[in-house]
């Protein structure tokens, strides 16, 4: 790969700057032109990021998504160096980066396209689009600062499904699915599965089970709450919603792109490293 290469770390880890300070010494000595900075200066990292040909992104899951929300917008494909405790997103581990690195950056890898998910917002059923909201690994429509339940009309394609009386209802990616929508007790989609997961979070009386739908469908869920509630977007970013809201949910037209090296199968045996990491 020849171009601009950035690396975007952590800063509140301990490790990031030394580590971010190695990579981008690589990086140079690969004959490339470098930028750095932190994950936690969004308007730095989206003016940066035209023109890149790599993010290298040192942190934890949450760097990831935070940076991959950033760069899909430009196609700028992403290699995740896990400095957190999972690393799900992760490619490497930083005792790998010596060694592997120069190979990425010089292009013996291929890209992993991840599907993406909008969230519209419109403060009526019938109202203009007022916001939309790009994530990696879900969105989540539920109740905000208290702890009081909400409710929400599900409609898939226009055809009504359910009405949850719940904390909350999540709609996520097959990355998203091994992330909060697990938790909630959702089923692990390979990110090969166009498809997206739809699990409420603490239904009362409600229907509980996940429903897996095309990502090419187009989610509908209406608010009703005597209080004001929340779109949440990867856990990362709130937006407050109203009463009568409708939050309208579809694949993103980005798709988040990540450097790999290792067969398409390593997903499902990486996979069962983490979730073993799980365990009690």
């Amino acid at each position: 790969m020849t171009g601009r290469v950035g690396v975007v770390y952590q800063p509140q880890h301990p490790a990031a700057q030394e580590l971010a300070a190695r990579v981008r010494e690589i990086v140079a000595q690969e004959g490339q032109a470098v930028w750095a900075g932190s994950v936690w200066d969004v308007a730095d990292l989206k003016a940066n990021s035209v023109g890149l040909s790599l993010v290298v992104a040192l942190g934890g899951d949450g760097t990831i998504l935070r940076v991959g929300r950033v760069v899909a917008v430009h196609g700028v494909p992403l290699l995740g160096v896990n400095l957190g405790r999972l690393g799900f997103l992760s490619e490497l581990e930083p005792g790998d980066v010596d060694a592997a690195l120069p190979s990425y950056l010089r292009g013996d890898c291929w890209v992993e396209e991840r599907t993406m998910v909008r969230a519209t917002v419109r403060a009526s059923a019938d109202g203009p689009p007022t916001q939309s909201y790009d994530a990696l690994n879900e969105v989540l429509v539920g109740r905000g600062g208290l702890s009081r339940i909400v409710r929400l009309s599900l409609s898939v394609d226009g055809a009504p499904y359910a009405t949850y009386r719940a904390d909350g209802l999540i709609v996520a990616t097959p990355t998203g699915s091994t992330a909060y929508a697990l938790a909630a007790g959702g089923p692990v989609l390979s990110p090969y599965v166009p498809a997206l997961v739809l699990i409420p979070v603490a239904p009362h009386l409600s229907l509980a089970r996940a429903l897996v739908v095309p990502d090419q469908a187009t989610v509908q869920v209406s608010l009703a709450a005597d209080h004001q509630a929340v779109l949440s977007v990867d856990g990362q970013v709130d937006v407050p919603i109203d009463d009568g809201a409708l939050v309208e949910i579809s694949a993103s037209p980005y798709r988040c792109r990540f450097l790999r090296r290792g067969e398409r199968a390593d997903f499902y045996r990486r996979l069962g490293e983490k979730l073993r990491h799980l365990r009690p």
